[in-house]
């Protein structure tokens, strides 16, 4: 049994996510979490909410609300959201805590100690008619890399490239829109990243296995240019990390905060303090290396906007602490889901939201099309027609017909319980084989993080399910044969339990469903498909399940189109 560590981007606290952000990194996650804890192996799965910076205080103003109890009551909503996709977090955080102030100050501490933080005095741009500063996205404008009209001022959501609010082509205030913006000193902490740009190549480089995406990101803020930048983690802002040493305010930095990217990363080893502070388990052996963490492997999930982050900033602050802190092994990014010709956004209202999704229909569904279609080479699309298709050829047609036809047929002909008949024959020994080299397959892939060949593999084992049965045809056989038929059907009815097994990561309730049906809670994953067809003993007493699946109908495909083809209010 080994110990993983994974942790999956810290949403924004600015509203409900979209389907977008859901796949991006909590779901593909929690898919791997599942996962891993299904085949025995120790798991930590870590995120939280990112309730600090520009996005929080200006959604907080929209609501009308003190930030604190927007941050507050968003929270509450995302992690009942999070519970409703069946989402597995060992702890969903908040990167207000006092464990992320306390520990946030230590690590500005011991950086500065080390000669990595340096005040500048810097201008930065001033609203005359808001009579304050502008940062990150409080300020709008055309990016000067690619020329998207609305770019924010800590990034271009359009090429990634992170910002400063002076580098904008025609900036205007996002508070009141006014353009009457000049540029006024301000002192701010920035940490000296290029001081470790030699350390982070040579970390970076020793990842050989890491995607393409991943590596390409941060390779290019690496090295284009003039290379990697000091980074300002400090902003004039109210809500935040106080920029405090040893509990009194950094000289000369009475009011400012630390920058949102700076103590948010930082969060994910707080909300493992929050865990086993609520919990009384111990959080320095997933953390610290010289507390047992050097046995832990840690993979991170997350869309490649917040690669350069995690790739560059974050391990910046880590290895710039000189303390014995965990380093991520692995990171798997995803490129964009677009909806149906245009782009997800929160801030827009853009696409179908989480809190609509689970409106509409039971969270598998979501699940499976999200993780069948994920982002993983290439930006993807949703579309209510593929979902349809998808849903209904998938999930209805192969999954849930294998399983009513074979507990209702057994049902009507041998009742309730497992029958015994006679032994399997040459196209069960075939199924049996087939079956055992897909699940191998369908593991590597898992183990790869490789989600949509994971998907496409599982699909290829209920398929292989449903044309076995269809070319044996018990429900002909029993009637010249019922021994043989009941034969068929018992192989059938412990394929259930495994589809169950197998496919809990990919649609949990659906799986639950499954094994409730087959009254069993051996859970334990197929060490060979010969041994886990032969689980459930004849006798073993089941029920026919409810539908697992329902189809999705063209006015429903119809409607909802029409209803989410606006901007969310």
């Amino acid at each position: 049994m080994a110990r993983h560590l994974i942790t999956s981007a810290i949403p924004y606290i600015n509203g409900i996510k979209h389907l977008g952000n859901l796949v991006g990194s909590q779901l593909p996650a929690d898919l791997y979490a599942r996962y891993l804890r299904a085949r025995g192996h120790e798991v930590m799965f870590i995120c939280a909410t990112d309730e600090h910076g520009t996005p929080a205080e200006l959604a907080a103003a929209k609501a009308g609300k003190p930030v604190a109890d927007y941050c507050a009551e968003m929270h509450a909503i995302q992690a009942e959201i999070a519970r409703g996709f069946h989402l597995s977090f060992d702890h969903f955080g908040r990167s207000s805590s006092p464990q992320n102030r306390v520990l946030t100050q230590a690590f500005a501490k011991r950086l500065a100690e080390a000669g990595l933080i340096r005040e500048v005095t810097e201008k930065q741009m001033y609203s005359v008619v808001d009579g304050r500063f502008l940062p990150d996205r409080y300020i709008e404008g055309t990016c000067p890399n690619c020329g998207f009209d609305s770019a924010r001022g800590d990034q271009c959501d359009n090429c990634t490239k992170q910002l400063d609010p002076v580098d904008l082509i025609n900036p205007r205030s996002v508070i009141s829109g006014s353009t009457e913006l000049e540029l006024r000193d301000t002192k701010h902490l920035f940490l000296r990243q290029s001081e470790l740009r030699g350390k982070l190549a040579d970390w970076i480089d020793s990842k050989a296995d890491w995607p393409i995406l991943t590596t390409s990101i941060a390779k290019k803020w690496l090295n284009d240019g003039d290379g990697l930048q000091d980074r300002g983690i400090t902003r004039d802002l109210q809500w935040g990390v106080p920029a405090q040493f040893d509990g009194a305010p950094w000289q000369g930095m009475d009011g400012k905060v630390f920058y949102v990217w700076f103590d948010a990363p930082i969060e994910y080893i707080a909300a493992t303090q929050e865990w086993a502070d609520a919990t009384g388990g111990d959080w320095e052996r997933w953390w610290r290396t010289d507390k047992g963490a050097e046995d832990v492997t840690y993979t991170q999930f997350m869309g490649k906007d917040n690669v350069p982050f995690h790739t560059l900033s974050f391990p910046a602050t880590i290895l710039g602490s000189a303390e014995p802190w965990k380093l991520v092994d692995y990171i798997k990014s995803f490129n964009y889901l677009n909806y149906d010709g245009g782009q997800f956004s929160t801030s827009r209202g853009r696409g179908v939201f989480m809190d609509q999704a689970l409106g509409l229909l039971p969270a598998d569904y979501w699940r499976w099309w999200l993780l069948s279609h994920a982002p993983e080479s290439a930006d993807s699309e949703f579309t209510w027609e593929n979902f349809q298709q998808s849903a209904n050829k998938d999930l209805a047609d192969v999954l849930g017909n294998l399983v009513s036809r074979v507990t209702k047929f057994c049902r009507s002909k041998f009742g309730e319980a497992i029958p015994e008949g006679g032994h399997f024959g040459e196209r069960e020994t075939a199924l049996i084989a087939d079956l055992e080299s897909r699940l191998r397959s369908y593991e590597a892939h898992m183990e790869a993080m490789d989600v949509r060949k994971a998907a496409i593999e599982l699909r290829g084992i209920w398929v292989a399910g449903n044309e076995y049965l269809q070319a044996a045809a018990p429900w002909t056989v029993v009637k010249t044969d019922p021994e043989a038929a009941a034969a068929m059907i018992r192989l059938a009815l412990n394929l259930i339990r495994v589809y169950a097994v197998i496919s809990a990561p990919f649609i949990p309730a659906a799986s639950a469903s499954m094994m409730a049906g087959m009254k069993t809670d051996d859970w334990s994953w197929p060490a060979s498909m010969a041994e886990a067809l032969a689980v459930l003993p004849v006798g073993h007493v089941f029920e026919v399940p409810e539908v697992l699946f329902r189809k999705i109908t063209d006015e429903e495909r119809v409607e909802w189109q029409a209803r989410f083809a606006g901007i969310r209010t």
